[in-house]
């Protein structure tokens, strides 16, 4: 990417910060909320994740028959299936069904299945007038925009914007001020079209195999009245939308409103099987219904393929065809709540979710402009109600739009220098985040002189021209001794002989290298709880080329890291990490990278340290050998150390050791590694880390030991809060000082 590009991105990235971050970020944090309040309510959560995961994965499995199955149901009900190759013989069919039926007008409910077809392009381009009955997507029609999220498309309009688009638009009698001014408006004009209109169109939450239901979840009543209301009803589903029985439906009702909007039960759960048997709507006003037409009623389900039978056999995509729609994915993810669908989605899916749908349907240069904005935290991965690991899905579409690119003029030097698995062209930024420890490594090795040259003006302007390294971030400081170099002169305090546990403490690029001392501070806090401390040569996990899709790197870097510590597993010695990112590669990414044995052996004999300190003292070591909060403590938890649920441990250990803990809220601090440090997210990195600045700016927090477990988030509360914010381990190291100038 060049700088012109970066600069052209983080522009438009500004432009929706300003004029839609707040109404997004409002409605995406409330649905968020609501989804922690609905879920907690349910006892059976993972009980219906697990059950809907099974379903689909079954369904998907088992895809052509099912699609078989359907069709014999929807036309011994009277019905016609029709399963369109593309979207352009999708929208051959739906032309041709509206023209047979005489329409001149189409009303629809939502439909995202429409959206990635451009179904109403399609029927306008033959003079048929399309209205959205679907509020959000009716003032979207009005306004002439896309989308910005999945099951609230007008997300990122406000109340007087809404209001005022009403007034330029329609001149209406009244002035419209309240949402239920605005409301009702739209109600009645809807209600004048649907009366008017010849053919309904739907979309389809589900369609069942056994029977031929289709089930539609909303939150308005304009789905029935689209059915009901019109003799010609056209059901416009994604072939990945059957599950096999109505009985299926179950645990999706369950989690779909409260995984999405954090309703307890959707507003309409409707369960249709068409032809639906109800009066047609006369165009009398006297008599409105009429009981004769019942029969004569016309129903099309289109099950459309357009790009899901390739996604199907594609064992890295696959997944993305569990998908049910929630949005979940996209209200947990720090970046959609601040920039909302429109920067962080395609041609028509938002979210997490949307790089898998967009490769998919409308290909990978479509995922491309937007791929980068997953910074890899996972947060989605515990709020998807079936379980999609979006993040790898993002990783592999990121690794394949690497090797997509075109030889760069800098690959001569990377393949003299760079020690990575991967071909030319990728990125220049992407090649060099992606190769952390090679610069860590070559930064120590040179220190004092590669930190002050670091910050030279010419260099730093270089950067970021270059390499896209924001000039506004302060580089990190590397340390000539390294952490290894350090243990190696100091040894082990503890012997093996006389330690309760003996364990590898894992020293990550970065602690090894730039946070020294905090890999210091670990290690007197083991051994003070009687720990014999090893640290073995081992390199980098793998998570610096991971988060730049540079798959080949990270596989090549977690065999490397496995040989070096195989030999301690399988010695029965505890692996302890300081870095959560690093620990994360330990306990789920390894699962895509090592042989299942290996990976399988490494997680469950690895630990965060604060889980571990946690552990010595459930087993009887002494507290009053580790140091005490010295003052009240604000601490913000990594991502993916709340992703592991692992926490809970560190305000643990600091309220038994008789701290006052108040723990942030805020889910992700902004910097997400390396996406801080680049030029064209530099605007967005911040504006989600204000939200934890509020948070420990406040009065109750303002004076607070500032505490994180993440080397991301204390080098963005650094930044945000102009003052350090120190790891979990140093405030209980013994050794360490008063550190009341934090």
């Amino acid at each position: 990417m060049s700088s012109d590009s970066r600069e052209a991105k983080a522009t438009r990235i500004r432009h929706l910060l300003r004029t839609e971050g707040d109404a997004v970020e409002r409605n995406t944090r409330t649905f968020n909320r609501g989804r922690y309040d609905a879920v907690a309510e349910l006892e059976a959560y993972e009980e219906y994740r697990n059950r809907a995961r099974e379903i689909k994965e079954r369904a998907i499995e088992n895809l052509p028959e099912l699609i078989d199955e359907v069709a014999a149901a929807v036309e011994e009900n009277g019905g016609t299936v029709y399963l369109a190759d593309d979207a352009a013989d999708a929208n051959r069919y739906v032309r041709e069904v509206v023209a047979d039926a005489d329409a001149e007008t189409v009303v629809k409910s939502k439909s995202m299945t429409t959206e990635e077809l451009e179904v109403n392009d399609a029927l306008e381009a033959d003079g048929i007038d399309v209205w959205e009955t679907d509020l959000g997507e009716f003032v979207l029609q009005v306004a002439d925009e896309t989308p910005s999220h999945i099951v609230a498309p007008a997300i990122h309009k406000s109340r007087e914007g809404i209001a005022e688009l009403f007034r330029e638009r329609f001149d209406p009698d009244e002035r419209l001020e309240t949402a239920e001014d605005l409301t009702m408006f739209a109600r009645g004009f809807l209600g004048e079209r649907i009366r008017e209109a010849d053919v309904g169109v739907t979309g389809a939450n589900f369609v069942t195999a056994d029977s031929g239901s289709i089930a539609l979840v909303t939150s308005e009543g304009n789905a029935r009245k689209t059915v009901t209301a019109t003799d010609t009803q056209i059901a416009v589903a994604g072939v990945e939308k059957i599950v096999p029985t109505v009985e299926d439906l179950h645990p999706f009702v369950e989690l779909i409103g409260k995984s999405g909007t954090g309703q307890d039960v959707t507003a309409y759960v409707s369960l249709l099987t068409p032809p639906v048997d109800a009066p047609s709507l006369d165009r009398d006003p006297v008599a409105p219904l009429s009981s004769e037409s019942a029969d004569e009623r016309d129903f099309h389900l289109v099950l459309v393929d357009n790009g899901r039978t390739a996604m199907r056999e594609d064992d890295q995509l696959r997944e993305t065809l569990y998908c049910i729609r929630c949005s979940a994915c996209a209200n947990s993810c720090a970046n959609f709540q601040s920039v909302g669908g429109h920067a962080f989605g395609g041609e028509t899916y938002s979210g997490g979710i949307a790089t898998g749908w967009e490769t998919g349907v409308h290909g990978y240069d479509s995922a491309a402009e937007f791929n980068d904005l997953c910074t890899g935290c996972t947060r989605c991965v515990n709020a998807c109600p079936v379980k999609i690991d979006i993040p790898w899905i993002n990783n592999v579409v990121r690794d394949r739009l690497n090797r997509g690119g075109d030889d760069g003029r800098f690959e001569f030097v990377y393949d003299e220098l760079v020690p990575d698995e991967e071909p030319g062209g990728i990125d220049l930024q992407k090649r060099l985040f992606g190769n952390y420890e090679t610069l860590a490594k070559l930064g120590s090795a040179t220190a004092p002189v590669s930190n002050w040259v670091g910050e030279l003006g010419p260099v730093r302007a270089l950067l970021e021209r270059a390499a896209g390294v924001d000039e506004r971030r302060s580089l990190p400081e590397f340390h000539r001794e390294t952490l290894r170099d350090w243990f190696s002169a100091r040894g082990p305090s503890v012997s093996r002989a006389d330690a309760d546990r003996e364990v590898v403490l894992y020293p990550d690029a970065y602690t090894n290298y730039v946070d020294v001392d905090r890999g210091k501070a670990a290690v007197r806090v083991l051994e003070a709880l009687n720990v014999h401390v090893r640290i073995p040569a081992v390199g980098e996990s793998g998570r610096a080329p991971l988060s730049q899709g540079m798959i080949d790197t990270a596989d090549e870097r977690a065999s490397r890291v496995y040989a070096a510590l195989a030999e301690h597993v399988d010695a029965g010695r505890d692996v302890v990490v300081i870095e959560p990112s690093d620990l994360a590669m330990f306990q789920r990414e390894y699962e895509k990278l090592l042989p299942e044995r290996s990976f399988e052996r490494l997680r469950d004999g690895s630990y965060e340290i604060l889980e571990y300190v946690y552990g010595c003292l459930e087993n009887g070591a002494d507290p009053s050998a580790l140091r005490r909060p010295e003052r009240p403590v604000a601490y913000h938890a990594h991502c993916q150390q709340r992703t592991l649920g692992l926490e809970r441990y560190t305000t643990t250990v600091f309220r038994e050791l008789g701290a006052d803990v108040l723990e942030s809220d805020v889910e992700c601090c902004g910097m997400a590694g390396s996406f801080g440090y680049k030029t064209q997210y530099y605007d967005l990195s911040m504006d989600v880390g204000d939200r934890l600045r509020e948070q420990f700016t406040s009065p109750a927090a303002r004076d607070r030991l500032v505490v994180a477990s993440g080397t991301s988030c204390e080098e963005q509360l650094g930044a945000l809060l102009e003052r350090d914010a120190a790891h979990p381990v140093e405030v209980l190291d013994p050794a360490r000082r008063n550190r009341t100038d934090r």
